[in-house]
């Protein structure tokens, strides 16, 4: 039975997000009516909110659970989803800067 690190783990799940990544077209005024919609009450910067929704739709590519994908983003991405989907995605490194990026658009 092979036995992987961690690190050999979490290369793997962003080469297979990587791999299915497809460039963000989604319109500016579509993000910014989804910004509204999940209850983001500070400013609305376009690269900020592609970046987060990112992790989500990241996510979502590696589950692939329908629900994961709104859940992650609910609340302005301030749920436990959210830090699920960080830790999952390999990104708890950064986990300081996004919570700033977060309070930001989200105004907590």
């Amino acid at each position: 039975m092979m036995h992987l690190s961690s690190l050999q783990v979490c290369t793997a799940v962003l080469t297979l997000a990587l791999a299915a990544a497809v460039p963000a077209s989604t319109p500016h005024h579509v993000a910014r009516r989804s910004f509204f919609n999940l209850q983001c009450k500070g400013v609305f910067d376009a690269a900020i909110f592609a970046r987060l929704d990112r992790i989500c739709d990241d996510c979502y590519t590696l589950f692939r659970e329908p629900q994961l994908y709104s859940l992650c983003r609910s609340n302005c991405f301030t749920t436990p989803y959210f830090k699920g989907c960080m830790e999952s995605l390999c990104l708890m490194d950064e986990e300081e800067e996004l919570d700033q990026l977060i309070d930001f658009i989200g105004k907590r």
